[in-house]
């Protein structure tokens, strides 16, 4: 009987697979990029120096406001007269009243100062006298002693502050600020003509109207 060839079984080959896939965990990742965050914010350059502790007090005292530049001329014309501007070398100062009571009168003095200050007055060209209660600055200095006292009038770099009593002891100063804040009766009337001959440019009286003409005379 004839033989049958056997049917051989199809054999798969290796090569006959499909396409093998690479295990993700043997793939190298790819190190991701880093995502930039925000900018540090920069830091504020620092600025110029605020104001000083008096200027606190100046805060709502008027600023003078600069003069408005002049056209120039197209011919030339008469130079107009020099204004009457106080010096340190007239011979009268000018007199300028601030009404203000007994007890406000200092107060109005130290706002008087710091304008003066304000426009470009140096400390040492002011003199302030008290014929009241002896302004807490001088207090303060009193209690070292007079002749530490006296040593900071004659070294003439800031304001001083004197007592009408001691208004004949005190030296001219271009400008002399006068607080009739009380006192004696007779303080003002002794003291105030006083303070008139040690002002070289002005005087700046603050206390009652009234009293202070009687002084100085109704012209004031």
């Amino acid at each position: 009987m004839p033989l049958t060839p056997a049917i051989e079984e199809p054999q798969i080959h290796e090569s006959a697979q499909g396409p093998r896939v690479t295990p993700a965990a043997s793939r190298t990742a790819q190190t991701p990029r880093p995502v930039p965050g925000p900018r540090p914010v920069a830091v504020p350059r620092p600025g110029r120096p605020g104001p000083t502790p008096a200027a606190a007090s100046r805060a709502g005292a008027p600023r003078p406001v600069p003069p408005a530049p002049r056209a120039a001329e197209s011919t030339p014309g008469p130079v107009p007269a020099a204004s009457a501007a106080p010096s340190v070398s007239a011979a009268v100062p000018q007199v300028q009243l601030i009404p203000a009571s007994a007890e406000g009168a200092l107060d109005a003095a130290e706002e008087a100062v710091d304008l003066l200050l304000d426009t470009g007055r140096a400390p040492g060209e002011i003199l302030v006298i008290t014929t009241g209660d002896p302004h807490p600055w001088a207090a303060h200095e009193l209690s070292f002693g007079e002749a530490s006292y006296w040593a900071q009038h004659d070294a003439g770099d800031d304001v001083f502050y004197a007592d009408a009593a001691h208004v004949q002891r005190a030296s001219g100063r271009p400008v002399v600020v006068f607080a009739a804040n009380g006192g004696p009766a007779s303080a003002t009337s002794t003291a105030l003509p006083v303070a008139l001959a040690r002002a070289g440019a002005l005087l700046i009286v603050c206390g009652d109207v009234k009293q202070i003409n009687s002084v100085l005379g109704a012209g004031v």
